[in-house]
C-alpha cells in the first residue's frame, strides 16, 4: 500500500530563503515582482528615443551562493555556477552600444539580447545560449506585442555545443504558463533534447575551432570515391576477366555489382540527408539508425577491413615495383622480402602524408587522382593507334571479328562466371570512401549523395568502356611471336579471329587442352600496357591506384575508429578518441592503423585474408541498405530523408544481393564475418552502452508493440491465456522490496506489472514533479532490472487514487486484473478512517471485477523511514563492501555494516533483513497453498506461477483443503484428480477435518479484546445517539452484526491455529482470503479478521480471484 505522503523518501533540499543572494539593481527598472521570481515576470522595455540617454543597467540573477559578476567583466564559467546564471546587458535600441560597455560576442542584429551560462554544471563547464525572455526585446516586439513568446529559430533545435551553431533555449512551458510568484520548473533540455555523457563528449568534440579545413562534394566525396574504385583492378585484371567471360558476361558482372552499389549509394544518401551527419562515415550512419549493437558490430570490423585494406594495396603496390625491379635485374634480397621492404617505405611516407593533415592528404589525392585519368585516356588512345610491332602480342586494333569472337564467354580451368564475378566484385567496394570522411565535409547531406551517386556512375561507364574496348581489339590468346604467320594456302583452313590479320595463334592450345601462350586476354595481366600510347603511364596508374586506394583507407579507418571510440562502445578505447589540430585529426588512431597495416604487409600473404575484408565491407553495405528498410518500415515521424530517389524494398533486395554476393565471393569468410558480427553485436547488447540515438529499432519497438496492442485488443480473453497482470501498490518501488520482488517472480516474462503510487496531502499538486518522478523511477526499475512500470497520480485520498489507477492503469488488454496491496499492519495504531479507506479499495477492486491479493511480512513491509536513521553512500562511490545495501531513492544508497556509527534497532533490522527475504534463492521448503474457496484458480496459479521460477523451483506445493471427517480420502482423490488435470505438481494434499472445531478459548477472548475499542456497543446508548455515532464513526462494530457472524469469526481463529500447526515452516503461503458482504461487515470487524487470520505466521498471501476461470484441463 501506498504511503498517504506525498514526499518521497529522501531528505528534502532546503531551499535559499528568497532574498539570499540577490544582485541589487541599479537600473531604472519599474517596479514589479521581487527578484526571486524575475526569471517569470514580463518587464515592460521602453522603445523611446530617450531610451539611448539611461545609463545601461545590469539586471543580475544569480543562485544562491554565486557571487555578483562587476559590470563589464566576463561572466563566470558554467562548471563553477551552481545553478542558471545570467547577465543581461541592455543595448542601445540603435544598435550601437554605451562607450563604455564592451559589446558582446552574442549579439545578433543589434537587438537580439543574448545571455552566456552553464545549464548543467555536470557539462565540464560547457556555455548554452538562451534568451532572457522578460528583458529582451526580440521577444517583447513578437508580433508588435508585449510577449515573451518565441517565434520558430533554428537554433532552438540545435544539440548543446552542435558544430553548426550554438543552442539557444527557448521559453519553457512553466515561464509562458505557471502563476508569477512560482518558483521556476528547471527542466533542462525540453522534449528529450538532454544528451547522454558519451553525446555531450561528442558534441563538444564537433565544436570546429576556426580555421578547421572542409571539403565540397568534389574533393571530399567524389574524387575519392573515383580513386578507390578504380582500383589496380581496372589495369591488370579487367582484361582477364573479359577474356574469361567475355564481353557480354563482363559487361552483366559489371552491372551486377554497380546494382549492388548503386542501391546501397542511394541508401546511404537517404540515411546522409536525414539529418546532420558527424563523422565516422558507415559506423556513424548504422549506428545513428540502427542503434549501438549493429553500428558498434560493424564500425570495429569496418575500421579494421579498412587498416588491412592499406596493407593489401601497398602489397599490390610493391609487388608491381619489385617485377619492374625484376625485370631490369635489380632484385635487392628476394622477392617476398623486397615486398616488405618497399611496403614498409612506402606505408611510412604515406603515414607522413596523413598525419601533415586532410589538407596535404586531399591534394596528394588530386594529384593522383590526374595521374590516373591520365592513364586510362592513354589507354583509350592507344587502343585507336595499331601498330604492326603489337599484333603479335594480341592487338590489332578494333574489329567486328575480334568483337564477335569475344563476345560469349571461355572459362578455363576452374573459372566459373561467380568466381570471376568474385574477383571482379572488390573493385566496387570503395563507395563509402567520401563518406568516412563525413566529419570533415563542409556539407555532408550534400556533397555524399552527390559525390558518391556520381562516382558510381562515371566509374560504372569507365569498367564498361574498358570491358568493351578491349574485347573488341585484342584476341584471347597470342604468342609475341611476330613470325607466326599464315601463308595463303593455310588461311582458308583458320576459323580464329587472328587468321583475318595473318597470324595462326592455334597452336597456343596444346593436346593436352593447357594453354601455353604468355600474351592475349586471358594470359597477359599487362595487356593494356600493350595497348596503351606510352606504357609507362600506364605503370604510373597502376602505381597511382594502389597508393590512392591505400590512403584513403588509411585515412578512412582511423577516423571510423575515433568516431567509434567517442561514443564509448567498447570500454578502454577511449584514448583513441582524442583528436588534435584544427581539424580534430586521430593522430593515435593513425598510429594504430599503421601498426596494423605494417603487421600484414610484413607478413605478406595476403591471399587468405583478401576474401574476409571484401565480406567485412559487404557486411556494412547490406547495413546500410537494411537501415533504410528498418527506418522506412518503423514509420517513424523523424525518418524525412530530403533525398527521396529510394524505396524501401529496393534497399531490402540490396541487403539481400549484398549477403549473396557475401557468400558468391568465398562462403566461409562470410560465414566467418557472419559470426564476428554477431559475436560483437551479443558484446554491445550485453554491455548495454548508456547512449539513445533515435534508433529505428526503437521506433519498429514502438510500432509492433502499437499493432500488436490494437490486435490483442481485438481478440477475446481465452482461460487459456490468462496472466496475473497486477497493479501493486508499492508507493515509491524501492520503499517495500519485499512486495516488490515477492509480485515480480511470477509475473516476470509471464504477466504486466504495475507499481501504483498515490500521493496525497498536497493542496497543489506538483505535476512536474510528478512526472519527473515517475522517470526517475522507471530507470530505477529498469536498473534493477525489474520488469515493471511505474505509475503515480495524485489524488485527495488512498481510496481515490486507487480508484483512479483501477479505470485507468494499463492499454487495452495490457491492463490489470489483479490489485496486491500490502497489509496495513498499523492499523490500530492511527485514525480509523484510514482503515475504512484501506478496506475500501479491497471492495473497489472487487467491484471493478479484480482480483485482489493481500501480502503479509510479519516483520512489516515499508522500509523508507530506516534511510532516516541510516548511512547513505553515494551512487557512484564504490559499495563493494557493503553487505546489505538498499535503494532508498536514484541518488543515494543506504548501507548498513557493523561499523555503521548509528546501529538499527531491533525490529528495524529484522525489517531490512526480511525486506530482502524473496530476492534470494529459497531453499528446499514448501508453498503452502490453503485453497478453501473456488474463486476461479488464481489461488492456485499463483503459487505455480512462482515455483516455475529458478529461485523457487526447489519448494514443493502442499495443498490443504477443507472437508469433512468421514469424506477425507474422497475429498484427497478428488483433489489429486483436479491437479493432475490442471497439470500442476504437488507434493502432498492435506484435507481438514476439523476445520469446523470451536477454537480455543483463549484466543477467542484474545479477540475479543482486540475488537473491543472498536465496538459501537448500541444496547447501551440511545438509538439516536447509536445512530449518529455509527453515521460518524461507519468502522464501528455493532453488537447485531457481531452476534450475525459469529461463525465466521469463529472460523478465522481457528484458521489461524490450523495455520499455525501445519504450515509455520512454510517459505510462503498462499491463502484463500475471506469475504466481507459490502455495507455489511464493518472495516473494523474485517480487519480483525485479516489481522487474526494473518497474525504471528511465514509470509502470507491472501488471495480472491473475481471467480471467472483462470484454469481450464481443455486443450
Amino acid at each position: 500500500m501506498s504511503a498517504p505522503s506525498s514526499t518521497p523518501p529522501v531528505q528534502e533540499e532546503k531551499q535559499a530563503p528568497e532574498n539570499e543572494g540577490l544582485a541589487v539593481d541599479t537600473g531604472l527598472e519599474p517596479a514589479g515582482p521581487t527578484p526571486s521570481s524575475s526569471r517569470f515576470q514580463v518587464d515592460l522595455v521602453a522603445e523611446a528615443a530617450s531610451a539611448a540617454d539611461k545609463t545601461p543597467s545590469t539586471d543580475s540573477t544569480l543562485a544562491s551562493g554565486d557571487k555578483a559578476t562587476p559590470e563589464g567583466s566576463e561572466p563566470a564559467a558554467g562548471g563553477e555556477a551552481k545553478g542558471r546564471f545570467r547577465v543581461v546587458n541592455f543595448m542601445d535600441p540603435s544598435g550601437a552600444s554605451p562607450p563604455e560597455v564592451v559589446p558582446a560576442e552574442g549579439f545578433q542584429n543589434g537587438d537580439t539580447v543574448m545571455s552566456e551560462g552553464s545549464l548543467h554544471s555536470s557539462t565540464g563547464g560547457q556555455h548554452h545560449y538562451h534568451y532572457d525572455t522578460h528583458t529582451n526585446t526580440y521577444y517583447l516586439r513578437t508580433f508588435g506585442h508585449n510577449t515573451i513568446d518565441a517565434v520558430p529559430n533554428i537554433d532552438f533545435y540545435r544539440q548543446s555545443a552542435a558544430p553548426l551553431g550554438d543552442k539557444l533555449i527557448r521559453p519553457t512551458l512553466s515561464e509562458l504558463h505557471d502563476e508569477l510568484d512560482k518558483e521556476p520548473f528547471e527542466d533542462g533540455f525540453a522534449n528529450g533534447d538532454e544528451l547522454s555523457p558519451a553525446e555531450e563528449a561528442a558534441a563538444k568534440e564537433a565544436a570546429e575551432p576556426k580555421g578547421a579545413v572542409k571539403f565540397g562534394w568534389i574533393k571530399g566525396v567524389l574524387v575519392r570515391c573515383m580513386l578507390n574504385i578504380w582500383g589496380v583492378m581496372l589495369f591488370i585484371r579487367m582484361s582477364w576477366i573479359v577474356g574469361q567471360a567475355g564481353i557480354v558476361l563482363s559487361c552483366v558482372i559489371v552491372l551486377m555489382a554497380t546494382v549492388v552499389t548503386t542501391i546501397t549509394g542511394l541508401s546511404t544518401s537517404a540515411i546522409a540527408t536525414n539529418g546532420f551527419v558527424r563523422g565516422g562515415g558507415a559506423y556513424y550512419l548504422i549506428s545513428r539508425s540502427l542503434g549501438p549493437e549493429f553500428g558498434g558490430s560493424i564500425g570495429l570490423i569496418f575500421a579494421f577491413a579498412n587498416a588491412v585494406a592499406v596493407a593489401m594495396y601497398v602489397v599490390g603496390f610493391a609487388e608491381t615495383v619489385v617485377e619492374l625491379l625484376g625485370s631490369m635485374d635489380c632484385i635487392m634480397t628476394d622477392e617476398i622480402n623486397d615486398i616488405r621492404i618497399i611496403g614498409t617505405i612506402t606505408i611510412i611516407l604515406l603515414l607522413g602524408i596523413s598525419m601533415a593533415g586532410m589538407e596535404w592528404e586531399a591534394k596528394a589525392q588530386i594529384f593522383l587522382l590526374v595521374v590516373l585519368i591520365t592513364a586510362i585516356f592513354n589507354y583509350f588512345i592507344g587502343s585507336f593507334i595499331p601498330l604492326k610491332s603489337k599484333e603479335s602480342h594480341g592487338f590489332f586494333g578494333y574489329d567486328s571479328v575480334i568483337m564477335m569472337e569475344n563476345m560469349g564467354p571461355d572459362f578455363r580451368g576452374t573459372e566459373s562466371f561467380f568466381s570471376v564475378f568474385a574477383i571482379f566484385f572488390p573493385a566496387a567496394t570503395g563507395i563509402l570512401a567520401g563518406a568516412n570522411i563525413s566529419g570533415d565535409l563542409s556539407d555532408p547531406q550534400l556533397a555524399i549523395p552527390r559525390g558518391t551517386l556520381l562516382a558510381i556512375l562515371i566509374t560504372g561507364i569507365v569498367y564498361l568502356g574498358v570491358a568493351i574496348s578491349t574485347g573488341s581489339c585484342i584476341v584471347r590468346d597470342a604468342t609475341g611471336n611476330g613470325n607466326d604467320t599464315l601463308s595463303t594456302q593455310f588461311m582458308a583452313n583458320c576459323t580464329d579471329a587472328a587468321c583475318k590479320f595473318g597470324y595462326d595463334f592455334s597452336y597456343c592450345k596444346g593436346d593436352d587442352g593447357h594453354y601455353n601462350c604468355r600474351y592475349g586476354l586471358q594470359n597477359d595481366f599487362q595487356v593494356m600496357s600493350i595497348v596503351s600510347g606510352f606504357s609507362p603511364i600506364i605503370t604510373a596508374g597502376i602505381f597511382s591506384a594502389t597508393l590512392s586506394s591505400a590512403l584513403a583507407s588509411l585515412v578512412s579507418a582511423p577516423k571510423v575508429f575515433q568516431a567509434l571510440c567517442k561514443d564509448n562502445i567498447y570500454p578502454g578505447l577511449e584514448m583513441f578518441a582524442k583528436g588534435y589540430g584544427k581539424n580534430n585529426e586521430p593522430l593515435r588512431g593513425y598510429i594504430l592503423t599503421f601498426c596494423i597495416a605494417l603487421a600484414f604487409i610484413l607478413i605478406a600473404q595476403l591471399n587468405i585474408i583478401a576474401p574476409i575484408i571484401s565480406n567485412f565491407f559487404l557486411a556494412s553495405y547490406a547495413l546500410i541498405n537494411f537501415s533504410v528498410f528498418h527506418a522506412s518500415l518503423a514509420n517513424s515521424p523523424g525518418w524525412r530523408p530530403s533525398f527521396k530517389f529510394y524505396n524501401m524494398w529496393v534497399s531490402l533486395a540490396g541487403a539481400v544481393l549484398c549477403c549473396v554476393v557475401m557468400f558468391v565471393i568465398n562462403w566461409w569468410a562470410a560465414l566467418m564475418t557472419n559470426v564476428i558480427v554477431m559475436g560483437l553485436y551479443i558484446y554491445v547488447s550485453y554491455k548495454k552502452p548508456d547512449v539513445n540515438w533515435g534508433s529505428s529499432t526503437q521506433a519498429l519497438t514502438y510500432h509492433q508493440a502499437l499493432t500488436h496492442s490494437l490486435h490483442l485488443s481485438s481478440v477475446e480473453d481465452h482461460i487459456k491465456n490468462f496472466r496475473p497482470q497486477c497493479l501493486v501498490m508499492t508507493g515509491y518501488p524501492n520503499s517495500r522490496p519485499a512486495l516488490l520482488h515477492l509480485v515480480h517472480a511470477f509475473t516476470k516474462n509471464v504477466g504486466l506489472m504495475i507499481c501504483g503510487h498515490v500521493r496525497t496531502g498536497s493542496r497543489r499538486p506538483n505535476f512536474k514533479e510528478l512526472s519527473n518522478d515517475q522517470t526517475r523511477y522507471q530507470r530505477w526499475l529498469l536498473k534493477n532490472e525489474t520488469k515493471a512500470f511505474y505509475t503515480p497520480v495524485f489524488a485527495d485520498d488512498m481510496r481515490q487514487g486507487t480508484q483512479y489507477l483501477l479505470q485507468a492503469a494499463g492499454l487495452g488488454r495490457l491492463r490489470p486484473n489483479t490489485l496486491v496491496i500490502g497489509y496495513k499492519s498499523d492499523w490500530r495504531d492511527g485514525d480509523m478512517m484510514n482503515v475504512e479507506t484501506y478496506i475500501h479499495m479491497i471492495h473497489d477492486a472487487f467491484d471493478f471485477q479484480y482480483g485482489s491479493v493481500v501480502f503479509r511480512l510479519k516483520e512489516g513491509l515499508d522500509v523508507s523511514h530506516i534511510s532516516e536513521q541510516g548511512v547513505f553512500i553515494s551512487l557512484f562511490e564504490d559499495a563493494a563492501s557493503c553487505p546489505v545495501l538498499i535503494l532508498v531513492s536514484d541518488i543515494a544508497l543506504f548501507c548498513h555494516t557493523d561499523k555503521s556509527p548509528q546501529r538499527l534497532n531491533v525490529a528495524d533490522q529484522r525489517l531490512l533483513d526480511a525486506s530482502q527475504l524473496f530476492k534470494r534463492k529459497q531453499g528446499k521448503g514448501t508453498v503452502d497453498v490453503w485453497w478453501l474457496f473456488d474463486d476461479g484458480g488464481l489461488t492456485l496459479l499463483i503459487p505455480y506461477l512462482l515455483t516455475n521460477k529458478k529461485k523457487w523451483k526447489d519448494c514443493k506445493i502442499r495443498v490443504f483443503i477443507g472437508g469433512k471427517i468421514n469424506r477425507i480420502d474422497h475429498d484427497r482423490r478428488a483433489m489429486a484428480t483436479l491437479l493432475s488435470k490442471f497439470r500442476i505438481d504437488f507434493s502432498d494434499i492435506n484435507v481438514l477435518g476439523d476445520i469446523n472445531t470451536k477454537p480455543k478459548k483463549e484466543n477467542v477472548t484474545a479477540f475479543e479484546e482486540m475488537i473491543e475499542p472498536y465496538r459501537l456497543k448500541e444496547d447501551d446508548m440511545e438509538q439516536d445517539t447509536a445512530e449518529a455515532q455509527k453515521a460518524s464513526e461507519p468502522w464501528r462494530i455493532t453488537d447485531n452484526e457481531l452476534e450475525l457472524y459469529r461463525a465466521k469469526t469463529n472460523r478465522q481463529i481457528r484458521l489461524n491455529e490450523l495455520l499455525k500447526e501445519h504450515s509455520s515452516t512454510a517459505n510462503l503461503i498462499v491463502m484463500s482470503m475471506p469475504l466481507a458482504r459490502k455495507g455489511a461487515v464493518s472495516s473494523a470487524l474485517y480487519m480483525s479478521w485479516l489481522e487474526t487470520l494473518s497474525k504471528d505466521l511465514p509470509p502470507l498471501l491472501l488471495v480472491r480471484g473475481n471467480h471467472q476461470s483462470v484454469l481450464t484441463f481443455y486443450s
